[in-house]
């Protein structure tokens, strides 16, 4: 048996190793997926600058410059200019959505111009990969002259939320199959050397093996019936006590189906006459109550 278990633990840690190599392949296949990611992030800053580089024509001023984009964040991004400048919202839109389409990271994206004196927001809109989805304000106002800047908050791509998702779904696997086969085992409790001789009992000079269903008298083997084994071992279990009739009943019930009339009688009348070769030992009535078998000493 220990043999047996130290195998099946060896086998449980060579699966969970294997899962969790099968893990850590996923794992780099997810960050090595084919994708041009920071080439992709690169041509998404020059793209902004050209946004700004646009705006500034449509107004009119060729000779200022853009200044560098800043990225706030993974995916937010702020333009500022130079000098100030005026610009048309449907300008702004169109160019923006032109440009941004080019981007194959950008699918959502919020856009708004704030006013660099107290950065209050001069027009913004939202552009939705579905249409139906975007917020676009009115756009025939022109803005007048004045220092602007541009924040871009872009929607966090399809890869980063695939690679998470490989991530959360590789480290429950890993998790889940650990508490399977790592868990502590339940101790079997082992019987008791002594059960065996709980199914014989010692009734005066007579052997009864309940098990088997017998009685032994001076060497000689009388067979029980299923029933008799049954009662008899209630009245073995507590010898010289009352058993009430309604718990013979009860055993007999389970096993034979319902009692009519004197059937328990007769399964006591029964065992008196196989019990009846040793005169120690009786199965009296206690009237009102039940039975009870005497042993006498």
């Amino acid at each position: 048996m220990p043999d047996s278990l130290n195998a099946l633990s060896t086998k449980s840690k060579y699966l969970f190793g294997l899962i969790a190599l099968s893990f850590i392949a996923v794992i780099c296949a997810a960050f090595n997926m084919p994708n041009s990611n920071n080439f992709d992030i690169s041509r998404r800053e020059v793209l902004l600058r050209r946004i700004g580089h646009e705006l500034l024509l449509q107004s009119g001023d060729s000779t200022s410059r853009v200044l560098p984009v800043k990225k706030l964040s993974k995916n937010e991004y702020h333009i500022s200019f130079e000098n100030d400048f005026t610009f048309q919202p449907d300008s702004l839109v169109n160019t923006t959505v032109r440009l941004l389409a080019q981007d194959p990271l950008t699918n959502d994206y919020v856009v708004t111009i704030l006013n660099c004196s107290n950065h209050s927001v001069a027009y913004g809109f939202a552009i939705a990969k579905n249409k139906r989805d975007d917020i676009v304000a009115c756009k025939g106002r022109k803005q007048p002259s004045a220092c602007y800047t541009i924040n871009i908050k872009f929607k966090p791509t399809e890869i980063a939320t695939a690679k998470t998702a490989y991530v959360l779904g590789g480290l429950s696997l890993v998790a889940f199959v650990g508490f399977i086969f790592f868990r502590p085992a339940k101790p079997v409790k082992s019987l008791p050397e002594d059960n065996q001789d709980k199914d014989i009992f010692t009734l005066g000079s007579v052997l009864f093996d309940a098990k088997n269903r017998t009685l032994t008298i001076n060497e000689k083997t009388i067979d029980l019936t299923g029933t008799e084994a049954r009662v008899l071992r209630i009245f073995a279990a507590s010898p010289n006590k009352t058993i009430e009739r309604s718990q013979l009943q009860k055993e007999i019930w389970e096993d034979e189906g319902v009692i009519v009339g004197r059937s328990l009688d007769m399964f006591i009348s029964k065992l008196r006459k196989k019990l009846e070769f040793d005169p120690n030992i009786k199965i009296v009535v206690i009237r009102g109550k039940g039975y009870k078998l005497e042993i006498s000493s």
